[in-house]
């Protein structure tokens, strides 16, 4: 029999968790998006966590914190009632559910403040994830960021129906 997997919390964000969350957002990008982006995208797209609008952002936003035996292992923010403006979990529990209970909570949440849809710009590495959960590409996008060109893919859900 295998081993049980600790059972993942959530939690709201506090400015402490700064530090490990930016540490979580660059490992998540250096790891996972090799695949999309090149080197001097994901370093540009990982420049962000060193700037004070990343902290600003996350305490701006409903921030949730996903933790693993108390410690943070992913986050996910909702901007507005009805935008995920980040959803980043560590590559070494990716695959273990931990992206699917945030956007589950950021859904309820979304939906419990009246939003009839929820958008994410998505990365091309999360479209697949997104798309598995009932969200549709709208529109694609490039942003520049630190002088790098990124792309991603507006996405949209509607809420209610499917809950």
């Amino acid at each position: 029999m295998a081993h049980a997997h600790p059972k993942p919390g959530l939690r709201p964000f506090l400015p402490d968790d700064m530090p490990v969350l930016a540490a979580i957002f660059t490992a998540s990008i250096e790891e996972l998006t090799g695949d999309d982006y090149s080197e001097a995208q994901q370093q540009a797209w990982m420049a962000a966590a060193e700037d004070d609008e990343f902290g600003k952002r996350l305490a701006a936003d409903l921030t949730l914190i996903a933790t693993l035996e108390g410690s943070p292992v992913g986050f996910a923010s909702l901007r507005g009632t009805d935008h995920i403006r980040m959803l980043y979990v560590h590559p070494a529990v990716s695959r273990q559910g931990i992206a699917t209970m945030l956007v589950d909570a950021l859904e309820k949440l979304a939906g419990g403040r009246g939003a009839a849809a929820l958008t994410v710009d998505a990365s091309d590495t999360a479209q697949g994830f997104f798309a598995k959960r009932g969200y549709t590409a709208m529109q694609r996008n490039s942003v520049s960021v630190n002088d790098e060109w990124l792309a991603n893919t507006t996405m949209k859900k509607t809420l209610g129906a499917s809950q």
